[in-house]
């Protein structure tokens, strides 16, 4: 895009490359917006379905507006600051919440050439900013000068440490198996990993287990049922929302589901191939099918499983969802980490991966070699002189 505003409307580099940033954050932001809307609405449908409800019907054809007329609403409605609250805080904070719901999308690959920003350390920064989405929470707990909201803040920070550890573990074992931090690599890692057949690290013995874990902290980090404490009504109202109205509390609600969403598309990209069709094989056009259909399809998927989970699973109690993280999923996703590196030095995984990078480019399914840039031969492993 900045080759676009730099030869063919004329401009230079710097205003070319400054359009296609702006550009390309408005063609992520949009549709992500657009598509809150309407994953709220399949989340209504699908809760319906499971109690046997018909859900939203009303507004709209199969009550498909119901989302944006909710939307309208909290729009009109007057925000009301409480007169004992830290005013400036209380006000940033749904800001704070939903500028970094954002801000994590930039290095999602939607197709192997649809990414923001293709850095190498994708899988960093994503960790990095889902770690400052407590912020937001706290924030509002703190500022709003409330008992229950202040309850809901401290319960928050203490969930999203517990599972950011396990999940730290779990993106290790993904990372030393695909040899790079980088997402549009890992999902070229999944390649025809399951006997050459199947396009995703969930085929493998040893990384399965982790995507049950990752998947569960999923559920956790985003406060989705069974682990949504921090708004849990029966006992504090409605968490570090209760004080907000208008549009601060629906910056809350998008900034919730932008993360569910990108969860969800870090499943599918960590285990699942992310744009990659399900198998690699010829006999049916799977390539000829845009990657981003692939990843669409995918995060509605476990989009699915995650409204699933909240119409069918009770809530756990606080001690339960502690033990949980810590007891049970960090001494078990260390113990892959052990496993996974082990058996990666013991059928020398690190040399072989050394000398497909090396390799020259050849042609795959994918019309080229997914692990090699072009070069030549590798220089021989030993000392650097």
């Amino acid at each position: 895009m900045t080759d676009f505003f730099n030869h063919t409307v004329g401009l230079d580099y710097g205003w070319s490359f400054f359009l296609a940033t702006v550009a390309g954050i408005l063609l992520i932001a949009l549709p992500l917006m657009l598509a809150v809307a309407m994953v709220i609405y399949v989340d209504r449908k699908v809760w319906a379905a499971i109690n046997l409800r018909r859900g939203p019907n009303v507004v709209g054809p199969f009550g498909l507006l119901q989302s944006f007329a909710d939307g309208l609403k909290v729009f009109l409605q007057e925000t009301i600051i409480p007169s004992a609250a830290n005013k400036g805080i209380f006000i940033i904070a749904p800001i704070v919440t939903f500028t970094v719901a954002l801000a994590a999308w930039a290095v999602i690959p939607f197709s192997e050439t649809a990414v923001l920003a293709d850095i190498n350390v994708g899988l960093l920064y994503i960790l990095a900013i889902s770690s400052l989405s407590v912020y937001g929470v706290v924030m509002s707990g703190w500022a709003s000068n409330s008992k229950y909201p202040f309850f809901s803040a401290m319960r928050a920070s203490a969930q999203m440490i517990s599972y950011e550890v396990s999940i730290g573990f779990i993106l290790i074992c993904v990372v030393l198996w695909a040899g790079t931090f980088n997402l549009n690599d890992i999902v070229r890692a999944q390649v025809g990993h399951g006997f050459g057949i199947v396009n995703g690290f969930f085929f493998n013995i040893l990384l399965f287990p982790m995507w049950v874990v990752f998947f569960i902290s999923s559920l956790a980090e985003t406060q989705r049922v069974p682990f949504d404490l921090t708004e849990a009504e029966s006992e504090l109202v409605a968490g570090y929302q209760t004080e907000y109205s208008s549009m601060s509390f629906a910056l809350f609600w998008l900034g919730e589901y932008a993360n569910i969403l990108l969860m969800c598309a870090l499943n599918a990209i960590l285990f699942f191939g992310g744009w990659l069709p399900p198998l690699n094989i010829d006999l049916i056009p799977w390539f000829d099918i845009p990657g981003i259909v692939w990843l669409l399809l995918k995060m509605f998927f476990f989009f699915f499983l995650f409204s699933w989970v909240m119409a069918t699973v009770p809530r756990y109690r606080y001690d339960q969802l502690m033990r949980l993280g810590w007891k049970v999923f960090l001494p078990m996703s260390l113990g892959f980490v052990v496993l996974v590196s082990g058996w990666l030095m013991a059928t020398d995984h690190f040399e072989q991966q050394r000398l497909a990078r090396c390799a020259p480019a050849s042609d795959q399914s994918l019309g080229r070699n997914v692990y090699a840039p072009q070069g030549g031969a590798c220089p021989p492993r030993g000392p650097v002189s």
